[in-house]
């Protein structure tokens, strides 16, 4: 996906790296709303989720759902998050997330949307984040129709 952003960049996404819990999955489980969004979203993109997956329900929930699942251990998950934006090539990345451990793959990649659900925020991520979005589906819409994310963006 290219999109022309006048007054901001062009951006030439084709990953979509998500965290689990707290950004597409609250409490470890996922609404219908959010998995419909994804297999939309996978027919443009390249959709990963990795997560520390707190909950312990990642596999179970995204069973079926075209995206590749990565998990990794707690302590090092930010690190591994980063990594693997880097491994996909930052510049081709959209990232949406909500935790500390988001946060290296927010200063790296090329889009960062941050989500405020009910498990909460990382306030210092705000200052990494290029948009910040009060659900998981409008993270996900903003990646569905650009317009949206235009307008959000522009100068």
């Amino acid at each position: 996906m290219k999109i022309d952003i006048p007054g901001y960049r062009v951006l030439e996404i084709e990953n979509i790296v998500m965290d689990f819990n707290g950004t597409i999955a609250i409490d470890g489980i996922m609404r219908e709303s959010v998995k419909s969004r994804i297999i939309r979203l996978a027919e443009q993109f390249k959709v990963h989720v990795i997560t520390s997956d707190t909950q312990g329900t990642a596999s179970r929930e995204l069973e079926g759902l075209p995206v590749t699942l990565r998990i990794f251990n707690n302590s090092s998950a930010g690190e591994c998050k980063l990594r693997t934006v880097n491994e996909l090539g930052c510049g081709k990345c959209a990232c949406v997330g909500n935790g500390n451990n988001d946060l290296a793959m927010f200063r790296a990649a090329a889009l960062s949307i941050a989500v405020l659900e009910t498990e909460g925020l990382y306030a210092p991520i705000l200052s990494e984040a290029d948009l910040l979005v009060k659900s998981s589906e409008d993270a996900l819409d903003l990646l569905l129709d650009t317009k949206r994310l235009i307008s959000g963006l522009r100068a």
